[in-house]
């Protein structure tokens, strides 16, 4: 355990010097500087950041628990979100780009009004501080409790573990999102990126070797039982009426492909990213290389669920339901097949995944209270110094709380994956429709974002009390919300229109020369999607 403990904090160690190393002369005290890296930052960056802000140990832990519990299909969440960055890339950057946008919310305020701003900005704020970033520290602590055996080593309960953990982790975030800016945030994601994809893909790897062992063979063996053993668990394509963790096929075109676009072209916390790009062309460059980098991730928090359901519950040792029960699918798993002498190393990687979600969606939490709500209602005559302490002011306080709240996510049985997309099921679609429509037509009024809040809302949320919707996939609701809320936009365009054609304005702050060879990458990232259901289906391994 000595051993385990000194490479954790020596790996950790190492990140946090190369990241204050790279970042060591840059400028802080800017708007620009501190909230968007100085637009800065290169296509590989920004894939990394993308990859490291999404890839984090609620991923781990919860989406891996999902194929535990239920099979393939859970790969939607990752594979088809290939899709949905080709969009960013080529319908959404270019355009937020030319308007020198540096968050969502004050894009509404420039397209539709202050008010519309403002709504948005707070249901961003309560989507970060309510459900992301207590999951993300929740997240992380179920699975270095296992690791380091918290309860033994201190002899303490478990509630008391998890508490420990979510604290240590959530200052040591708090010290790189509100003092590093968001080019800390990204090089120390890219950093972690590298372990990540180091001791990732050692799980499954390991794993082959583990199932091989049960059939008296090696790693070859081992995948061959990993394909043969639970065909059942192999299909991709669920049926319509299977409910979560499962997600049926027809979602793949519907509620799973506007779910996505929601999450990787509107959300502040990721697209954020994608603002801080020295170009439009290194932006594209981080959307589609994310894209590849997505279905990569179908390896290490899908495919390790489907090998730990194998070698720990197929003979009905183990709990296999969703939530808790399955959440613990994949600690338990790296316990069984991570070599001890690089459980510290692994611990590491999945301490730096940790802190890059939670990290990244502070400083867009910081990012949206200071531009949006503090500097235009308090802060008209405030010096570039002052905003970013104001930043700094309120990531400590959202962090602060967010530790609070999280070691009590273990009280919500639903399962941690499942737990977060309910939750931002409740702004999921207006913020994407709101962005649509601003985007992609001149005419759409102020009155149209502030209709459809409520309604999606209260709909959204009578949907889960009432018995009937029981029977439904909750992506089936957020695509039907999706449709009604596009018409409501339609109608509005046509009964009461802006008064005058609406077009974003050319702020001239970086080149706007699209990628030459964007297209071909997106068409071949597509294909890989294509090509890995084909595998994952009754044609292929599935059944």
């Amino acid at each position: 355990m000595a051993f385990t403990v000194l490479t954790f904090i020596g790996f950790t160690v190492l990140v946090a010097v190369i990241s204050w190393w790279k970042t060591r002369d840059d400028d802080l005290s800017t708007k620009e500087g501190y909230f968007l890296a100085g637009r800065g930052l290169p296509g590989i960056v920004i894939a990394g950041s993308l990859m490291m802000t999404n890839l984090s140990a609620e991923q781990l832990v919860g989406t891996n628990g999902q194929s535990f519990a239920g099979n393939m299909s859970t790969m939607a969440w990752e594979a088809t979100s290939a899709f949905a960055l080709i969009v960013l890339a080529f319908v959404f950057l270019p355009k937020l780009l030319k308007g020198g946008i540096a968050t969502i919310p004050e894009f509404f305020e420039m397209r539709y009004d202050t008010f519309t701003m403002r709504l948005f900005s707070l249901l961003f704020l309560v989507a970060y501080v309510v459900t992301m970033l207590p999951t993300i520290l929740y997240s992380g602590a179920v699975a270095l409790v296992a690791i380091f055996d918290i309860q033994g080593m201190f002899g303490v309960s478990y509630f008391t573990a998890i508490t420990v953990i979510c604290i240590g982790t959530g200052v040591i975030g708090m010290c790189y999102a509100v003092f590093g800016g968001l080019k800390a945030v990204a090089y120390s994601d890219t950093i972690n990126g590298i372990g990540l994809i180091i001791g990732g893909f050692a799980i499954p790897i390991l794993g082959f070797i583990a199932l091989g062992q049960l059939d008296g063979g090696g790693f070859f063996a081992g995948v061959q039982h990993f394909i043969t053993a639970t065909p059942e668990k192999m299909n991709a394509w669920s049926a319509p009426s299977a409910l979560p963790p499962e997600i049926p096929w027809p979602l793949l075109f519907t509620g799973m492909f506007v779910n996505n676009l929601f999450y990787w072209a509107t959300n502040q916390s990721i697209i954020q990213r994608s603002l801080g790009g020295k170009n439009l062309a290194e932006s594209q460059k981080g959307a589609i290389w994310a894209g590849f980098f997505k279905c990569l991730d179908v390896f290490v928090i899908v495919i390790p669920g489907v090998i730990a359901f194998q070698l720990l519950a197929a003979n009905g040792q183990m709990d296999t339901s969703v939530g808790m029960a399955a959440d613990q699918a994949y600690p338990l798993l790296v316990m069984k097949v991570m070599p001890q002498p690089l459980m510290g190393f692994f611990a590491a990687v999945m301490f730096g995944a940790i802190l890059s979600s939670f990290n990244s969606v502070l400083n867009s939490a910081s990012t949206i209270f200071t531009l949006n709500v503090w500097q235009p209602i308090w802060g008209k005559n405030a010096d570039n110094n002052k905003v970013v302490k104001i930043g700094q002011l309120f990531g400590t306080i959202v962090g602060v709380v967010a530790i609070a709240i999280s070691p009590f996510v273990m009280y919500f049985g639903t399962g941690i994956m499942n737990f977060i997309n309910e939750c931002w099921g409740f702004f999921s679609m207006p913020l994407l429709t709101a962005v649509l429509f601003g985007l992609l037509t001149k005419r759409a009024p102020a009155i149209a974002p502030k209709i459809v809040v409520p309604i999606h809302m209260v709909l959204y949320g009578a949907s889960k009390v009432i018995p009937f919707f029981d029977r439904f996939h909750y992506l089936y609701v957020v695509f039907a919300l999706f449709v009604l809320e596009c018409a409501i936009y339609a109608v509005c365009i046509q009964v009461c229109p802006r008064d005058q054609d609406w077009e974003m304005p050319d702020a001239k702050i970086m080149d706007m020369t699209p990628w030459k060879t964007g297209k071909l990458w997106a068409i071949a990232g597509s294909a890989v999607v294509v090509v890995m259901y084909l595998i994952f289906s009754p044609i292929g391994i599935g059944r």
